[in-house]
């Protein structure tokens, strides 16, 4: 048996040891990098929270602009973000909380603004107008309803959830 046929010699040695101490250290330098890219992914979402609003004693047939603050998580930065809603009774026991974004090209609208149109949500900067019930009204450029949040009534007051979801219909 030939004692230098199975051996390794120094280069190789040196070659297999630097090969694996580099890439040990290339994978400790990466793996930290991958779990600060990949983490916030991997969080759950919180966003079901339904934030106090208003009393619903306060809530008239007449739509009225409210102000509310919600929790607003993006990656590691934690915010709070002002969200607007235009509340009213539509019907007896119908809460609707409409927002104020425009879907044509996402100006702001406001109830009974413009005197053309009377009890309707106009949208100044390409003359779109919805109903009161925040519906397009078909010629005008809004392509679909107001986005509406929801809403939840308990112990009297009103609930609404933190995004406003799209409304099907012309």
């Amino acid at each position: 048996m030939n004692p230098t046929k199975n051996s390794v010699s120094r280069r190789q040695f040196l070659n297999y040891t630097l090969t694996g101490v580099g890439g040990f250290m290339g994978a400790a330098m990466v793996a930290p990098m991958l779990g600060f890219a990949v983490d916030p992914l991997l969080q759950a979402e919180s966003g079901g929270d339904f934030i106090s609003v208003m009393s619903v004693d306060d809530i008239t047939e007449t739509p009225q602009k409210k102000e509310f603050q919600v929790d607003q998580k993006d990656g590691w930065y934690e915010t709070k973000v002002t969200r607007v809603a235009w509340i009213f009774r539509s019907g007896e026991d119908e809460i609707l909380a409409l927002s104020p974004v425009c879907t044509h090209l996402g100006c702001t609208v406001g109830w009974d603004s413009n005197p053309e149109y009377e009890n309707e949500f106009f949208c100044p900067c390409h003359n779109g107008r919805y109903d009161e019930k925040g519906v397009n009204i078909p010629g005008t450029p809004p392509t679909a309803p107001l986005p509406a949040y929801e809403t939840r009534v308990q112990d009297g007051t009103l609930f609404l959830s933190p995004r406003a979801q799209a409304r099907g219909g012309a």
